[in-house]
Formats: C-alpha cells, structure tokens, sequence
C-alpha cells in the first residue's frame, strides 16, 4: 500500500481544498456545517435541551452512556483499521456523514447514517446514484437502519447499488472491484446525477474503487488516480488490490504467471489494448 502521510486524519480538519469538503456534524450543538466555495464560516444550530434539572441531569446520563458505547466502538474500528490497512487515518463516526468530491461527477464518502444525510446529498449534491460497498456487519456493527435509508432513497428518485466487500481484507476487494467499478461506470455513463460511492469510513473500500475506474476508465495509470484521489481526500486504500485486480481482468490465461510472484510495480500502468480488454470486461458485468 502506498504511504500518504504520516499525520493522523481527522474528519473534522480534511486536508483538500475547501471548495470539495462538506462535513455533517450531528454533535450537541452543531447539526450541520458544510464549507463551500461561496462561504467558510460555520453555520450553528442550536439544540433544546431539557427544561428541568432532572431531565438535564437524565440526558447527560444516557448521552455519557451512548457517547462511552460510540467512543468504543470508533476506538475498536480504528485500532482494527491501522492493523490491517496499516495507515494513520481514523474514522469519528459521532461527527457524522463526511464526504469528498472527487471529480464533477464521483464523491467518496463515509456511510449515510440517516436518511437526512440522503435529503442533504440529493438537495446539495445532486446525487442520483448510491453505491455502497459495506456487508450487512458493518452495517449492523454501527447501527445504521439501512432500510429507512433505501427506502429514502426511492422516495427521492436516488438509485441504491450494493457490490459487498469485506473490510480490512485485500483479497475481498480485489476480487470485487470488478463489479463495483462496473456499477460505478454504468451510473457515471447515465449522467443523470452525481454518483456516492461509500464504505464505512471512506477510506479503503470506497477510494479504492474511485481509483480503480479512473485507471481504467479515464486514461490515467495506477499512480496518478491513486496521487489525485488521495490529494483530495487523505486515505489508504489497499494499492496492491487494485493491481491484483487489473492482472486478473487483464491477463485471464490459465497458464498465466501468478500475481504473487510479479514485481511491486507489476499492473501500475497498462498498454491501450489491455485497457480497453479492460474495459469490455468490466462492462460485461452490469447487471451481473
């Protein structure tokens, strides 16, 4: 996996340009700041709190416990996450929904947690196309109601893909990256709207497949969509999935040398005809 820094990543402070940052915030006191071209202030909402002294005293009891319970379970993830993925980027799961624009086209993002996170990507996004890369254990392990979300989703004309991978496991993305980046060129080919592509932090899964179709899609080699992405929004996708991926899709003899014994570098670029063998393959699997 290619290194990017070595400070640690914070969703509240992301290092892009201010004019592709939009953070949801779902703290006490701030429900929303988003930082755009036109403003850079923030923008506070003022939560009501319990009139009486006994409910402030109950309230601030029962959010201590849910804050303890969310604090675990962002402490578990994220020591899993720098084991596995070997990166210095962490996932604040209570500071909400963040999100990057990566081209005109393609966000990548940490999961929807509400279906007002999906009122806020159709109404300031323009968002007509959800991809999401989570099982259902990741979905459960943060207690997200995935229906209400798709059900959201419908009711505002949004299209919800699924293409699964499991997280923190490089074998399971390679070997998935085909159909995602499938659904990905299909929604971008549509053009009806900007297209959310989401794991659960956004770090691995999610910019591993945005990386994966502008290499393949958009004329670029490996390093240069994995150095524009990750300038844009700092992360560590898993760079040897995405070659191992695009040996499989490119060289699918059976005498083939296998990926393992192939230099480092193997796969970071790619002759015209094997990107467009590429390309025919990918799109063979729409719908599949």
């Amino acid at each position: 996996m290619g290194s990017i820094g070595n400070s640690l990543f914070s969703y509240s402070v992301l290092k892009a340009p201010l004019e592709n940052k939009k953070i949801l915030m779902n703290s006490a006191c701030y429900s929303f700041v988003s930082i755009s071209k036109s403003s850079s202030s923030l923008r506070k909402i003022n939560c009501k709190l319990p009139e009486t002294q006994t409910g402030i005293q109950q309230h601030r009891h029962t959010s201590k416990k849910a804050s303890d319970s969310k604090t675990n379970k962002m402490e578990e993830y994220n020591i899993a996450m720098k084991g596995m993925m070997r990166n210095p980027y962490e996932y604040h799961h209570d500071l909400g929904m963040n999100y990057t624009l990566i081209t005109e086209n393609l966000i990548v993002g940490s999961q929807p947690q509400k279906p007002e996170d999906i009122d806020h990507l159709k109404k300031e996004e323009n968002v007509a196309y959800i991809l999401n890369l989570q099982q259902d254990n990741d979905v459960e392990y943060w207690g997200i109601d995935l229906q209400s979300i798709i059900k959201r989703c419908q009711e505002l004309g949004i299209r919800h893909m699924r293409r699964p991978a499991r997280d923190f496991d490089p074998d399971s993305l390679r070997s998935g990256l085909p159909k995602a980046v499938s659904s990905l060129e299909w929604a971008i080919f549509e053009g009806k709207g900007k297209v959310y592509v989401h794991c659960t932090a956004g770090l691995g899964r999610a910019p591993a497949v945005a990386i994966s179709y502008m290499f393949w899609f958009c004329g670029m080699n490996l390093n240069t969509a994995y150095d524009t992405l990750t300038a844009k929004r700092p992360c560590g996708p898993n760079k040897r999935a995405i070659r191992g991926a695009t040996y499989d899709l490119a060289k699918n003899d059976p005498w083939k040398e296998p990926f393992e014994n192939l230099p480092e570098n193997a796969f970071e670029g790619i002759a015209d005809w094997e990107r467009n063998l590429i390309q025919d393959r990918v799109r063979s699997l729409r719908g599949s």
